[in-house]
This record gives structure tokens, C-alpha cells and sequence, in this order.
């Protein structure tokens, strides 16, 4: 059959069939008279079943209620696509929460690329070592090469970490809006994701706070001198990656004077200071989980619950202190657990 929901809307919402409530292991039960039998619609814990005392015996019967079902679900899908419009528009909707799989990305690229800088730190201290004990001028130019030789997994890995740790921003500032109570309505969601990364910013940080706009400056540094730089395709829009004819020979079409505050250049390659930009990343973390906002870390990156629009003043108790956070979450992991199992 369909799915659950689309069979519940259909018959009871739409049809007005009479149903019983949860029971257990079973949210809902639809009693259904086909051809004077009895059979049940059932959500149970084990999914959604039409159930009969004697299903061999009524297998054809069985058969034509499903085909009549699927049939009648398609028919109904504007009614389906209203009934949710007007559960948006009243707000009483979930936001998904994915917030701790993109932090869990970003820390394991970030943690990957941090790997690689340290093993290609301990290469070139063993070639230094190496040319210390050297005695023969014949080996100089193979230690040369070696202590010289540019290693570019590291960067690649860290730039993949700075997409990741904004990916991972996108998310989780729309979310933390809605735990400060700042977004309580569906339309509110939709524009802060259609918007860009600034916007989610001032949606949940205040640019009157202590250093908050300094932070600002360097964070969006970073995403407009390396993200937005790679992720568009590396040639950036000022003509960066032209060079124009000259006597001198090859010059850059944007000459430093052109440049502007850039703070965060792509070097050789696709090289620049990781360090220094994860510096500006882990500086960003730390504000977003400052002080009142400290909560939201248990909520975001310890647990996977979805954000509830209908349930601000809730939140707003929750985000007093870190201890009413996690009473909060243990009361409603019972409550999401319950409601899985179907235990009423």
C-alpha cells in the first residue's frame, strides 16, 4: 500500500472513515466493512498491514481493497498537497536536523588534512636530518628535491574542510534560530535557507555583541577568498586568473593595488595557510556556542532530534542552561522513543 500517512489522510481526513486511536504497538486502526467482512487497516510498529482473521481465505478481496486504495490515493494527491499548505502555513511542522553528520564531515576532513600537514612536516625533517649526515656532494641534489618537493593532499583536504565547516554553518545557524526562539514559522525557514550565509549570521548573532563584527569580517574573508573561489570554479570575478601581455612579460590582470581586502589567497596551486584560516573557523565555533547560546551545542552536535516549530516556549525553557538542555532531551528521547515503539 502507500504510505501510512497517505492512507490515513485518504480515509480519514478525506473520507471521513471511522478509525480508533493508538493502542499497543499500533498508532491507528481503520475498520473496513468490503462485501460484509471485516478486515482492519493497521499502523503497527512493523509497518502498515490489512489485516483479516483468515487472509487466505479472502486473498482476492484483500487484493481489490489494496488496488482500490492505490488507486483512490493517487486521485486524492490535490488533496494531499493542500493539507499540507495548511499545516506549513500554520508553522506546525518539523525542521530536519543534520547538523552533527555535517560537523562529523567537517572535523574528519579537517582532522584528515591536519594528518597530512604533520606527515609532511616529519618528511622534511627527516630530509634535514638527512642532509646533515651527508658526506658526499652526489646526494645533495635527491635531498634538494625531497626537502623541496610540494605536497598538495593537505591543502586539497583543507579546502574540502572550509566547504564542509560552511555547509555545516548553513545548517546549523538556521537551527539554533529557532532553539533562541529568533524563527518560529515555516515561511521564516524557507527564506533563511533560500538566503545567503550572512543573512543566517545576523538571523542568530547579534552584530552588537563583543567582536562580532570583526568575527564577521573574517569569517566571510575566508568563504569569499577560498570557498566561493574554488567552489565556482577557481577563476574568480575580478579576473584573477587572467594575465595580460606585456614587455615585462606575463602580469596579472588584478594587480595587488586591484585586489582589495583579501585576506585569505589561494597561493601555488591551490596552496594557502590552513592553519591560519582553521584558526578563523575554530574562533567562529567557539562564538556561535557562546554564552546563552551554549545550550544549543548539546541540542546540535550531541543528539540528532529535529527542531519543532510549535514548540518555542519549550526551547526557550531548554536553553536557560546546559543541565535544563539535557533534562530536556532525555525527557523527549523517552517520548520520540515511545512513539517509535509504538509503546502508549
Amino acid at each position: 500500500m502507500p504510505e501510512y500517512y497517505l492512507v490515513y489522510f485518504l480515509l480519514v481526513e478525506l473520507l471521513g472513515f471511522p478509525h480508533e486511536g493508538p493502542e499497543e504497538k499500533v498508532a491507528w486502526t481503520i475498520p473496513l466493512d468490503y462485501r460484509g467482512t471485516l478486515y482492519t487497516i493497521e499502523h503497527r510498529k512493523m509497518g502498515l498491514g490489512l489485516f483479516i482473521p483468515d487472509p487466505d481465505a479472502h486473498a482476492a478481496e484483500a487484493n481489490e481493497i489494496v488496488n482500490r486504495i492505490e488507486k483512490a490515493t493517487k486521485e486524492a494527491q490535490p488533496f494531499f498537497d493542500w493539507l499540507a499548505d495548511q499545516q506549513v502555513a500554520q508553522s506546525a511542522v518539523n525542521v530536519a536536523n543534520h547538523s552533527q553528520p555535517l560537523h562529523q564531515r567537517y572535523k574528519f576532513l579537517r582532522d584528515s588534512a591536519q594528518a597530512q600537514f604533520d606527515a609532511a612536516e616529519r618528511r622534511q625533517a627527516e630530509s634535514r636530518a638527512a642532509a646533515a649526515q651527508i658526506t658526499s656532494l652526489s646526494d645533495w641534489p635527491k635531498l634538494h628535491l625531497l626537502g623541496t618537493r610540494f605536497e598538495p593532499e593537505g591543502d586539497w583536504l583543507a579546502l574540502s574542510a572550509v566547504e564542509a565547516f560552511f555547509s555545516w554553518t548553513e545548517h546549523a545557524l538556521i537551527h539554533l534560530a529557532i532553539l533562541q526562539g529568533r524563527v518560529t514559522t515555516a515561511s521564516q525557514v524557507a527564506t533563511l535557507a533560500a538566503g545567503d550565509w550572512t543573512g543566517k549570521f545576523k538571523a542568530v548573532l547579534d552584530l552588537s555583541d563583543a567582536g562580532a563584527p570583526a568575527l564577521l569580517n573574517r569569517i566571510l574573508a575566508v568563504r569569499q577568498d577560498l570557498r566561493n573561489h574554488v567552489a565556482h570554479g577557481a577563476f574568480g570575478k575580478q579576473g584573477e586568473a587572467l594575465s595580460f601581455h606585456s614587455s615585462a612579460g606575463a602580469v596579472p590582470v588584478l594587480l595587488p593595488h586591484r585586489t582589495g581586502p583579501r585576506h585569505f589567497r589561494i597561493g601555488h596551486g591551490l596552496a594557502f595557510d590552513a592553519r591560519r584560516v582553521f584558526g578563523v573557523l575554530d574562533e567562529f565555533e567557539a562564538f556561535m556556542f557562546a554564552g546563552a547560546r551554549a545550550p544549543a551545542r548539546v541540542f546540535l552536535l550531541e543528539e540528532r532530534y529535529d527542531t519543532v516549530l510549535t514548540m518555542a516556549a519549550t526551547y526557550a525553557i531548554a536553553m536557560q542552561s546546559i543541565s535544563e538542555m539535557r533534562d530536556f532531551l532525555r525527557h523527549w528521547g523517552d517520548q520520540v522513543d515511545r512513539s517509535a515503539n509504538m509503546d502508549w
